[in-house]
């Protein structure tokens, strides 16, 4: 069971790894719905990825950032341009954005003062979508045991903001117009390291560590090599996406 001892010594530096990609059809549909193809916003962008998405679908993206590493390894495209900038003061021209969405990452921002900006560099009938992707879930078999780690045993060691998450963003402050968003899941096939790579980049799994609970990360871990069988089996792992969206 070494293999799995050594799981979670991967930490951070798996992060651009592992992390889930959004599907091409998310941005597909944000972009049928904006006014016009000119310019899509992508605030909070990480690495870029759902702003290199967009980027198929309007003639130019910007991707703001508050963390210069974040926009260090952003990749670059022709149509593409990165800035470190926070979500509450965008270096934007005032009516200038036909989209501007947020990717897993509006719980951190000042709400009020992030409102404010998009007002301020919306189109009229613009198009604001904060996105988020839900707790994943499992095939039969495994999923019962990921649900009762997931909220049971790692959920007191997520920060607060990740309730929010958690909801869809349900209960986040969304003072606009609220039109339905597009119907997406999130579907991956996943073996059985590139689930745990995943679970590793965590925040929770960092705290648990920090905590001493190294053991209820490594129970876990084994539980779910029992149940997995062959761990270079691909297996389906599927997240929701959840999306607040408005028409401004």
């Amino acid at each position: 069971m070494s293999e799995v001892r050594n799981w979670f010594d991967q930490g951070g530096s798996a992060y651009a790894r592992f992390r889930p990609e959004y599907p091409e059809a998310l941005a597909a549909r944000l972009a049928e719905l904006a006014p016009d193809r000119a310019l899509a916003v992508d605030v909070g962008c990480g690495n870029g990825q759902l702003t290199r998405l967009l980027a198929g679908h309007f003639r130019s993206v910007s991707g703001f950032d508050p963390s210069q590493d974040q926009i260090d390894h952003a990749q670059p495209q022709a149509n593409v341009s990165y800035r470190c900038a926070p979500a509450e003061d965008l270096p934007l021209l005032s009516r200038s954005a036909s989209l501007i969405t947020a990717a897993q990452a509006a719980h951190w921002f000042d709400l009020p003062r992030f409102y404010s900006e998009v007002r301020r560099v919306a189109v009229p009938g613009a198009l604001l979508a904060l996105v988020s992707y839900g707790v994943l879930s499992l095939e039969p078999g495994l999923d019962e045991r990921f649900q009762r780690f997931y909220w049971q045993e790692i959920g007191p060691y997520w920060p607060a903001e990740r309730k929010l998450v958690d909801s869809g963003y349900a209960t986040l402050d969304f003072p606009f117009e609220e039109i339905p968003g597009p119907a997406i899941d999130l579907q991956l096939q996943w073996d059985f390291d590139q689930l745990l790579g995943y679970i590793a980049t965590w925040s929770a799994v960092r705290s648990a560590r920090e905590a001493g609970q190294s053991q209820l990360l490594l129970d876990f871990a084994e539980d779910l090599y029992a149940l997995w069988g062959d761990p270079a089996q691909r297996r389906a792992v599927q997240w929701p996406i959840n999306m607040r969206v408005a028409r401004l």
